[in-house]
């Protein structure tokens, strides 16, 4: 991984890490149940080079698939996805504004000018016996000149 996309991976831990929503937020998606505690995971899902690169360098989309998890069995069945919609409302509210993660992108593709858009999907997962709520969010940033041409 380059220190660019590695950087852009840190930013996106740090982001969902400060929001204070998350009992832990992972850079890989759980091998075990997740625990009692709203829990984020972010990986790299596709990289592609875009249209939009000059003569010199190349920009790329890259995406990555984050997992909301809520356990089925730590809170009351109405609490569940209210927890799991704040935390998703606060990650699209930072995502949709003027979000660089400091510079280091051009933006987020909110609205798929490059491909799939900003979306999250609910769903259902068992794990380790437990049943957890899930959102899968689909989060395409675009970064200028993310690697050099050269002859």
């Amino acid at each position: 991984m380059s220190l660019a996309t590695a950087s852009i991976l840190d930013g996106l831990v740090s982001h969902a890490l400060s929001l204070g929503r998350f009992e832990r937020v992972n850079e890989h998606e759980p091998k075990n149940a997740p625990g009692s505690g709203l829990t984020c995971s972010i990986v790299v899902d596709q990289i592609s080079p875009i249209q939009a690169s000059g003569l010199a360098a190349t920009s790329a989309r890259l995406s990555f698939t984050m997992h909301l998890f809520a356990s089925m069995a730590a809170a009351s069945d109405d609490l569940v996805d209210r927890q799991l919609l704040a935390a998703l409302d606060e990650l699209f509210t930072a995502y949709t504004g003027d979000f660089t993660l400091g510079g280091l992108l051009r933006m987020v593709d909110v609205l798929g000018a490059y491909g799939t858009g900003l979306e999250a999907t609910a769903g259902y997962l068992n794990s380790g016996g437990q049943d957890f709520r899930v959102f899968t969010i689909t989060l395409p940033v675009i970064v200028n000149d993310l690697w050099e041409q050269t002859a």
